[in-house]
């Protein structure tokens, strides 16, 4: 019978893994330059401590005791390779001052001889510390399908010795978007959690912040990079005000304003100006530009819904995923002139593509639109039904709660 000491180890474990996990993984990697045997020194810690805390008590920071233990059997896996003696010097004495190795892996797992979904896969499992299912719930994908991706790219990056460093700035052009797009999918998993019991993920998040400033402070003349990292910190500047004392969402409408961090609105503002004045307009760019408009407005009755539109329109311009479609939609829903309302906007999701349509099936935000286009409309058993769908899709509290409320108003 488990007793209550095992119980908290096993809680206070997983909370530790699941925080720190992809932070040590990486720290491993860079000295042993092999994704395996990283994980198999991390998950042998695991195991270590599960045998050690209950008698031994739960450390006073078991994240530094989980490295210092894998650490320990990195130096016993370098040992019985005679061929890496270099790198056990470098395991026992981390350099000081080097690029965080997050960033390096980061890079690694975004080489162009890995297929692209792959890329972000791999990242997402062995920097971020993702679990597979919260990967594919980003993706829209199955699985089993993210977790094939990731062997295979495991497989190939030690195959093919592909190097463990940040590149040079003539490889750039080829991994910058793939590393912004891990970044943001990062930030978007711990800005609203798509699985496990917490809605908002700080600690994800604040990875992707910090991720994004290093490669600012690194390429401070990619505006995409300078974009990335306002669209981070403008979400971020409203984070008091995202939710109640009892965890539930607060809708953008109906959020305190004064509770917006408005320096941090200020300064990503400013970052967006940076990135303007470099004249090569991009994703990040334009979506941080929607979301200034959001942070600037002094109340949701003054938002210039215009103006969102239109940088909708340059958006879909740029990238046109059927995600970005129904966001516009949702724009087009508050916008005051003729082109507006909800007649239009549920206009045009009905009238996307069945393959748009079908790539936003699975999306909760998809069903949770339509019902309040529905709603909106005076069609409350359509509207009803489209809140059923997205509850159905949703693993995240605060949207569970959200869309509870909703039905319960019916």
């Amino acid at each position: 019978m488990t007793s209550p000491r095992h119980r908290q180890v096993h809680a206070e474990l997983a909370r530790v893994v699941r925080e720190h996990a992809g932070r040590l993984t990486a720290s491993l990697v860079r000295v042993l330059g092999d994704f395996a045997a990283a994980e198999d020194v991390v998950a042998d810690a695991v195991e270590t401590a599960l045998r050690r805390w209950p008698d031994e008590g739960i450390p006073a920071r078991p994240d530094a005791w989980l490295l210092t233990v894998a650490r320990r059997r990195g130096i016993d896996v370098l040992r019985r390779r005679a061929v890496h003696r270099d790198k056990l010097a470098r395991l026992a004495r981390p350099p000081a001052g080097a690029p965080d190795d997050r960033l390096k892996l980061v890079f690694t797992c975004c080489h162009p001889a890995l297929p692209r979904t792959s890329q972000i896969a791999l990242t997402l499992r062995t920097v971020c510390g993702l679990t597979t299912a919260q990967i594919a719930a980003a993706f829209l994908v199955p699985e089993s399908a993210v977790a094939r991706r990731i062997t295979r790219a495991k497989r190939k990056i030690t195959d093919a010795g592909i190097p463990y460093r940040v590149p040079a700035d003539t490889e750039l052009g080829d991994r910058l978007d793939q590393v912004l797009a891990v970044v943001y999918l990062l930030f978007n998993e711990g800005y609203l959690t798509s699985a496990g019991d917490r809605p908002h993920a700080a600690d994800l998040a604040d990875q992707a912040e910090w991720l994004a400033s290093q490669m600012a402070w690194l390429m401070p003349r990619q505006p995409e990079v300078l974009g990335l990292l306002a669209l981070i910190r403008l979400h971020q500047a409203r984070l008091d005000a995202r939710f109640d004392p009892a965890g539930a969402l607060v809708p953008l409408p109906d959020q305190d304003r004064s509770r917006w961090d408005r320096e941090a609105i200020t300064e990503a503002t400013r970052l967006i100006g940076r990135a303007a004045a470099l004249r090569r307009p991009g994703l990040y760019q334009l979506q941080a530009a929607i979301v200034a408009c959001h942070a600037e407005a002094p109340a949701w009755e003054a938002t210039d819904w215009p103006q969102i539109t239109i940088l909708y329109d340059m958006l879909l311009a740029l990238a046109p995923s059927p995600v970005h479609r129904l966001h516009r939609a949702i724009a087009l829903h508050h916008h005051p002139g003729p082109w507006g309302g909800a007649r239009n906007a549920l206009a045009e999701l009905d009238a996307l593509p069945d393959a748009d349509r079908a790539a936003l099936r699975a999306y909760p935000l998809y069903h949770a639109t339509r019902a309040q286009l529905l709603r909106a409309l005076d069609r409350p058993e359509a509207a009803h039904a489209a809140d059923q769908q997205a509850l159905a899709l949703t693993a995240n509290p605060a949207q569970q709660a959200l869309l509870h409320k909703r039905l319960t108003w019916d």
